[in-house]
C-alpha cells in the first residue's frame, strides 16, 4: 500500500514538472506573437543618455497564469553590451507585486535610462527574457526590437565664446580749458589782480603748451561775457557788451603772444546779457535760505523785469544773494578749444617695438589689437599686465587669446586674476565660455547665469549650456536668428530641418561640419542627392568626418549604397 502511494506521488510530481516546462517551451516558442512599440523607432541620444520608451503587449492566451516573466532591454554593440534595468510581469494567479499580465492579454509600459557612450552609435536594442513558473527557469531567445543609436546632439561645438573688454583709447582726443575775468557791479574795467590770477595764468599756460605741441591741434578760442541779473535790463546788455570788449582786448593781447591771429572761424566773442541760467545753476547748487522759493519764482514767471521784482521783495534773502551769488555772474568767461592728436598704427606698433614703456594703459591695449598673429597679440597683452598690473582689461586679454590658441588651463588662469581685480559680467561670460570648453556645463551654467546684462556672446553660450542638457526650445531661444552651426543643430533636434537649412545656408563661412549637418537634413528627407553632395564636401574638408558618417544612424539607410560607400571609405 505504502508503495502505491509512492508511485502515485511521482506520477503527480512529473504532471507538475511537464506541465511548468510545457507552459514556458510555449511562452518560449510564441515570443514573436508580443509586440514591442519602441519610441523612439531608432534610439536617440540627448542630454548624454539614451532614453527608451517601450509598449509591450500580450495577446490572448500567451501568459501563463503561474508564470513570471523578466523582461531586461540590453543595448548591443561590436564589444559590448549596456544593460537597461528590467522589469517583471507575473500571471494573474501568481501572488506577488509585479504587473499582472492576465490570461486574456494585457500591456505593458517601460521608461529607462541609460548614459550614452560612443560605441552605442551602431547598436541594437533586444530584449532579454527570463521565465520562472514554479521551480522551472527558462531564458528565451534574444529579440531584437530597435537600433540605435542616432547621436547628432552630440555634434554641438562647445566653443565657448569670450569678451574682451575693449580699450578706451581715441586718436582724438578733444579738450577744453576755461577760464573767466571776474567784474566789479556796473564796471567792465579788467582789474590787474583779475590779470594776475592763478587761473589766468593756467589758461596762458595751456595756450602756450597748445600753441607748441605738434600733437596738439587749437580749434577754436572764443568770449562769453554775462551782467548779473539784478537792474535796468538795458544798463546790464550794455555792461556785458562792453564786459565782451575788455576780455577781448585781453584774449587777443594773450593770442598775439604765441603768433596766432583772430580768425572768424577761429574766433568768437558775444555779449549775452544777463545770465539768469547761471543764477539758476548756482541757486540749485547752494544752500541759500527760501533756494526752493526763489527757483519757484524762476519756473513761474519768464519775464526778467518781475523775476528781479519777485527776488527783491525777499529783501533779507535778497542781501545774501547780493553777497554771494551775484558777484559769481558778472564775468566774462574764456575758453580755449583744442584736440590732442594721439599716435597712429603705425606709430604704435613702431613705439612697442623699440619702447613699449613710453605708451600709456589704452595706448598699449589698442595697440594689442592691431595684430593679427595671436602669439603677439598674447605678447603685447602679457607686456600690458606687467605694465599696469591692476588693469583687469589686460588679464581678460590675455585669456581672450589664450581661448583662441587652445590653451584654456592658460585662459582659465588670466582670467581668474582678472576677476580677483574686477568681478564683473565680461569676466563671469569668460570664465563660463571655458568651463564649455572643459565639459563643465553646471559650472558653466552657474556662471553665466550669474551675468547681469548678457551680451550676445552670453546668450551663444547658454545656448550651448542648453543643448547640453536636451532644453532644445531654450537654447533656440538664446540664439536667435544667429547664423550659427549650433543654432541650425539645435533646430535639427527639435525636428524644424527647414528652419536648420535656413541658417546652415545663412553661414558666412560654412565649415565641414555645416556641410555634414546639410547632409544629414538631405538624409532625413530621403534626397540621396543632397546627402551625398554635402557629405562628399564635408568630408573633402575634413577627412575624419568618413569615420564619423560610416557609423552614423542618421544615414543608416544608406550604409549599403555604393555611392555612400565609395564617399566615406
Amino acid at each position: 500500500m505504502k508503495k502505491t502511494h509512492f508511485n502515485l506521488a511521482l506520477f503527480f510530481l512529473a504532471l507538475i514538472v511537464l506541465s511548468s516546462c510545457g507552459g514556458l517551451n510555449r511562452m518560449r516558442n510564441n515570443a514573436a506573437d508580443v509586440r514591442y512599440n519602441v519610441t523612439p523607432e531608432v534610439l536617440e541620444t540627448h542630454a548624454g543618455d539614451v532614453e527608451v520608451t517601450i509598449r509591450g503587449t500580450y495577446p490572448e492566451n500567451y501568459f501563463h497564469r503561474n508564470a513570471i516573466l523578466e523582461v531586461t532591454p540590453v543595448l548591443t554593440y561590436e564589444g559590448g553590451e549596456t544593460v537597461f534595468p528590467s522589469i517583471t510581469m507575473q500571471g494573474e494567479n501568481v501572488r506577488d507585486n509585479h504587473q499582472v499580465i492576465r490570461r486574456d492579454g494585457g500591456s505593458f509600459t517601460y521608461n529607462e535610462t541609460v548614459p550614452f557612450t560612443e560605441d552605442m552609435r551602431v547598436s541594437e536594442l533586444v530584449v532579454r527574457v527570463n521565465a520562472r513558473l514554479r521551480n522551472n527557469e527558462m531564458d528565451f531567445d534574444p529579440l531584437k526590437i530597435a537600433d540605435g543609436v542616432i547621436a547628432t546632439s552630440t555634434l554641438v561645438v562647445s566653443d565657448g565664446r569670450p569678451v574682451l573688454v575693449p580699450d578706451r583709447f581715441q586718436r582724438i582726443i578733444p579738450e577744453t580749458k576755461e577760464s573767466a575775468i571776474f567784474y566789479v557791479i556796473n564796471r567792465a574795467d579788467v582789474r590787474q589782480s583779475e590779470l594776475r590770477s592763478d587761473r589766468m595764468a593756467e589758461f596762458r599756460k595751456f595756450l602756450e603748451d597748445a600753441v607748441a605741441d605738434e600733437r596738439t591741434e587749437l580749434k577754436s578760442v572764443g568770449i562769453n561775457a554775462y551782467a548779473s541779473p539784478d537792474g535796468p535790463i538795458s544798463f546790464n546788455e550794455r555792461l556785458a557788451n562792453q564786459r565782451r570788449e575788455t576780455s577781448d582786448r585781453v584774449l587777443t593781447s594773450e593770442l598775439r603772444r604765441v603768433d596766432l591771429e583772430k580768425k572768424d572761424d577761429f574766433y568768437t566773442a558775444r555779449a549775452l546779457g544777463e545770465d539768469w541760467e547761471g543764477f539758476r545753476e548756482l541757486m540749485e547748487e547752494s544752500d541759500i535760505r527760501d533756494r526752493e522759493l526763489i527757483l519757484r519764482v524762476l519756473s513761474m514767471y519768464s519775464d526778467p523785469e518781475v523775476r528781479e521784482r519777485e527776488i527783491r521783495n525777499m529783501a533779507a534773502v535778497f542781501e545774501e544773494l547780493a553777497d554771494r551769488i551775484l558777484p559769481q555772474l558778472r564775468r566774462s568767461e574764456m575758453a580755449i578749444n583744442v584736440e590732442r592728436i594721439g599716435y597712429s598704427d603705425a606709430e604704435l606698433r613702431e613705439i612697442y617695438s623699440s619702447d613699449p614703456s613710453r605708451l600709456n594703459l589704452e595706448e598699449i591695449l589698442y595697440t594689442a589689437t592691431l595684430y593679427d598673429n595671436l602669439n603677439r597679440k598674447l605678447e603685447v597683452y602679457t607686456r600690458a599686465s606687467q605694465q599696469f598690473p591692476r588693469c583687469f582689461r589686460a588679464f581678460n586679454g590675455i585669456g581672450v587669446v589664450q581661448v583662441k590658441l587652445g590653451n584654456i588651463a592658460a585662459a582659465r588662469q588670466a582670467f581668474q586674476s582678472a576677476r580677483n581685480l574686477n568681478d564683473n559680467d565680461a569676466i563671469k561670460n569668460n570664465l563660463g565660455a571655458v568651463a564649455l570648453y572643459e565639459g563643465n556645463i553646471d559650472q558653466a551654467e552657474e556662471l553665466l547665469t550669474s551675468v547681469a546684462s548678457p551680451t550676445s556672446e552670453t546668450n551663444y553660450n547658454l545656448g550651448i549650456v542648453a543643448i547640453k542638457k536636451g532644453e532644445y526650445t531654450k537654447a533656440a531661444g538664446h540664439f536667435g536668428n544667429m547664423p550659427e552651426l549650433n543654432n541650425a543643430l539645435v533646430r535639427m533636434l527639435q525636428g524644424n530641418n527647414d528652419d536648420a537649412l535656413r541658417i546652415l545656408n545663412n553661414m558666412d563661412d560654412p565649415c565641414a561640419l555645416a556641410y555634414y549637418l546639410r547632409a544629414v537634413i538631405g538624409a532625413r528627407r530621403q534626397d540621396s542627392t543632397m546627402a551625398f553632395d554635402n557629405l562628399r564636401r564635408a568630408v573633402g574638408m575634413d577627412a575624419s568626418l568618413k569615420e564619423y558618417a560610416r557609423t552614423d544612424m542618421e544615414f543608416g539607410r544608406y550604409f549599403q549604397d555604393a555611392t555612400f560607400t565609395s564617399i566615406v571609405n
